[in-house]
């Protein structure tokens, strides 16, 4: 199943049941976890002390979603369609679960799904992490995560694409983010097993429900 696995966490849940019930494999995807640096991130995290973290996801819905107004009904996630990638990533990487805090969620007075928002997350150690969504970016796009650590700057940039290290690349690869994820496919279909981590549409639903909903001006393709 492509992000997200389903229209709610009980719907999901349920799927879950009922694959575990019949013997077969379910793979939730969230397929921007298979970006090329992302694993080499992951290790990176694991070895050192990470004092903050800042998640920038910022593009242009008229570029990437043109005229397409089921994102912008309920349950379309507005912002968090592209929003919830970098959320795929953040749950991957880091070595400790983060959940939400506070959050400001931009609405435009036209839509019923959030154009941008603002979510500050921590840990059970007190780490900060603060991710920025906005869907309208003109010019270059933005899909970078920033972590300050003992070891340096890490900033995991291009989507997952980039690892640099103080301003030091350290891990670039080919774009193998498909492939790798149908390898993933095939490799718990042949064990058996399924994979299936609700925690990034977890934390999208965290943001709605601790949300301060903001009214912004009217969208229109």
């Amino acid at each position: 199943m492509e992000k997200p696995p389903g229209a709610t966490l009980s719907e999901v849940e349920d799927l879950a049941a009922l694959a575990s019930a019949n013997g077969v494999s379910l793979f939730a995807s969230w397929h921007s976890r298979y970006a090329p640096a992302v694993e080499a991130a992951r290790e990176l995290l694991a070895g050192t002390r990470i004092r903050s973290m800042r998640v920038t996801w910022k593009e242009d819905v008229r570029q990437w979603h043109p005229n397409q107004d089921w994102i912008w009904q309920p349950g379309g996630m507005g912002v968090f369609d592209p929003g919830i990638n970098a959320l795929s990533i953040v749950t991957r990487i880091l070595p400790r679960p983060v959940f939400a805090t506070a959050a400001t969620l931009e609405f435009p007075e036209n839509r019923d799904a959030p154009i941008a928002a603002s979510i500050t997350f921590t840990d059970a150690a007190g780490q900060t992490l603060v991710a920025e969504f906005d869907w309208r970016q003109t010019g270059k796009q933005s899909w970078d995560i920033v972590a300050q650590t003992d070891a340096g700057e890490m900033v995991l940039a291009e989507g997952g694409a980039k690892l640099s290290v103080d301003g030091r690349l350290v891990h670039e690869q080919p774009e193998r983010e498909y492939p790798r994820l149908y390898e993933r496919f095939a490799e718990i279909i042949g064990t058996g097993h399924s994979d299936v981590d609700m925690a990034p549409l977890r934390h999208v639903a965290d943001a709605f429900m601790l949300g301060r909903r903001k009214v912004v001006e009217a969208f229109h393709d």
